[in-house]
């Protein structure tokens, strides 16, 4: 999870969204899995077609509320409804085994809940002035900017970073 946040780690399932739009959550299965390694559920869920789609729909409301807040615009009345809709599920069931280890079980829509819910109290929260979007212009990966100076560029340096770095040193070796 490129973000570290489940709510704009769904966003980012969608990579290059202004370019190519190139879709990561193209199954059920991947959806399931995906959920794990958000930390979201320990286990993969039994996810359905319909399962997938209302992930996607979280994922697409969850955009615009997110845009909206960083460009300080109003959010899409919408777009809030489908997210609140979300928020006001079950809860995903968190346990201890006897030796203090924490489980996170459930299914897809509770796991949708979490992501809605953390959507949420971040936009509400402190947090909602640390929201970033990559500056690469193919990427549209949201991030929290939790750098000293608060002048994070890129989603990660291990993709977007890296790109820009030797873009600039080949600019600059061709100056030369």
């Amino acid at each position: 999870m490129l973000a570290g946040h489940p709510a704009l780690d769904l966003v980012g399932t969608v990579a290059e969204r202004t370019t190519t739009h190139v879709e990561h959550l193209t199954t059920p299965e991947r959806l399931a899995d995906w959920l794990v390694a958000a930390g979201l559920l320990d286990t993969a869920p039994a996810a359905t077609a319909g399962d997938l789609a209302a992930a996607r729909r979280l994922r697409e409301a969850l955009y615009e509320v997110l845009r909206a807040t960083s460009d300080g615009r109003p959010v899409p009345a919408e777009a809030l409804a489908v997210v609140h809709t979300a928020a006001a599920g079950p809860a995903v069931v968190l346990t201890l085994d006897a030796a203090g280890a924490l489980h996170r079980n459930g299914d897809v829509p509770t796991a949708l809940t979490a992501v809605a819910r953390a959507a949420i109290e971040l936009v509400g929260g402190p947090e909602r002035d640390l929201l970033r979007w990559c500056a690469d212009e193919t990427c549209t990966h949201p991030f929290l900017d939790h750098s000293r100076g608060g002048r994070r560029r890129w989603c990660g340096m291990a993709g977007c970073g890296d790109r820009a770095k030797a873009r600039a040193y080949r600019a600059r070796r061709r100056a030369t």
